[in-house]
């Protein structure tokens, strides 16, 4: 299976809009409790989340995942940091990387994969504003000629 095959469950779309993703990492997701039905569910939001470094451990902050309807006591808080499972190679990689000025760690989708939660990270240099417009233009392009050449035949 291809890296990023599998359910896809929920995506960042706005990661690609302000950030150049360089590179992309999967990595495996510690949940307790009740968290992976609400993944299966589809309740989860990567909206402003973020993944750092502490302690030689991977970790993603902010993601929400909703609260399970039957799980009673056996529920989680919903944007509590969650441990992310990397190789020992990767995450020395990835130390070194995000040191760099303007790197950061974005989650760009989480799927189900062999029935596990997996999440997809890229490392992304964050786009000014100008770098933003741009892009925005040659989508444009893009469209207005997909349009003229549709409208030709």
């Amino acid at each position: 299976m291809a890296k990023n095959e599998g359910k896809v469950i929920a995506q960042n779309r706005k990661a690609n809009h302000d950030y150049f993703i360089e590179e992309t990492y999967e990595a495996g997701l510690v949940l307790q409790g009740t968290e992976i039905k609400s993944i299966r569910k589809g309740q989860v939001n990567l909206k402003d989340s973020f993944a750092t470094i502490r302690n030689g451990e991977v970790y993603l902050n902010n993601m929400h995942i909703s609260p399970y309807e039957q799980g009673n006591r056996y529920n989680h808080e919903p944007t509590r940091a969650r441990k992310l499972l990397l190789h020992r190679k990767q995450i020395d990689q990835l130390i070194g990387e995000t040191k760099q000025a303007g790197y950061s760690l974005v989650p760009l989708k989480v799927y189900i994969k062999n029935g596990f939660a997996k999440i997809l990270i890229g490392l992304g240099k964050g786009k000014k504003k100008y770098d933003k417009r741009e892009d925005l233009k040659q989508k444009q392009a893009k469209r207005d000629m997909d349009r003229a050449i549709k409208d030709r035949s």
